[in-house]
């Protein structure tokens, strides 16, 4: 009898180690590549509208490849752009907590490509998958001190540096080892959204920028890293 049991609960072990290696691990740079369950991939072409300021807010979209600019519009229809998102960034996170429309517009400025997650399903995989929840954490504390170094720049910076940041940034400079060197097509009136100038003021810092050989600017904006000057000169 003893050894019968004994023998019974040596298998268990066992059964229970095959029916978890029978369980796939969570791969998430596939989930993120790709259409499945409660996801799809949406693609928008240059200028078309992702959603609307006060459409109902029910998805969380991460940025394949493109760019998208979230702005906001006030009761006198005076827009503000308050983010621009490229590749590995998310959109239209706010549903997360609750709220049951969208409170920003988001527009594609070059050709996007979005992975689109059910609300309840980005709930679940928080939950469930520490390696996606840990990365869209690190995501939102990245967003939140951006916010706030753009409320500093606004508060101390003048328009010239707020402008070589802000251009800076777009190219992903001290994000990546190697930062792109031309920019998505961007008009001068969002650059001005962005840093709170008017589109006269800046044309004047980019025509500056432009000669002296921190920029060149043909349509698309290359960034050289003499840029970088304009940030660091107090």
């Amino acid at each position: 009898m003893v050894s019968a049991v004994g023998h019974v609960s040596a298998k268990a072990p066992r059964a229970s180690q095959e029916a978890n290696l029978s369980i796939p691990a969570f791969d998430m740079k596939l989930f993120l590549a790709s259409a499945g369950r409660g996801r799809r991939v949406s693609k928008f072409q240059r200028k078309k509208t992702i959603f609307t300021q006060g459409d109902p807010a029910g998805t969380v979209m991460y940025i394949q490849e493109g760019a998208v600019k979230v702005s906001v519009v006030n009761a006198m229809g005076k827009e503000a752009v308050v983010a621009l998102l490229g590749p590995g960034d998310f959109c239209g996170e706010g549903c997360l907590t609750g709220l049951p429309f969208r409170m920003a517009t988001a527009t594609a400025i070059s050709p996007t490509s979005l992975l689109v997650i059910n609300k309840a399903e980005m709930v679940r995989l928080l939950r469930d998958e520490h390696k996606l929840s840990d990365r869209f954490i690190t995501y939102l504390l990245t967003r939140n001190i951006r916010v706030e170094e753009d409320l500093i720049d606004q508060l101390f910076n003048s328009i010239e540096k707020r402008l070589a940041r802000t251009l800076l940034m777009l190219a992903r400079y001290g994000k990546q080892k190697q930062p792109r060197k031309t920019l998505p097509k961007i008009s001068q009136e969002t650059l001005a959204g962005m840093i709170g100038a008017t589109r006269s003021r800046v044309n004047v810092f980019m025509n500056k920028f432009r000669k002296l050989g921190f920029i060149t600017y043909k349509g698309e904006i290359q960034i050289n890293n003499s840029l970088l000057s304009v940030v660091l000169h107090e």
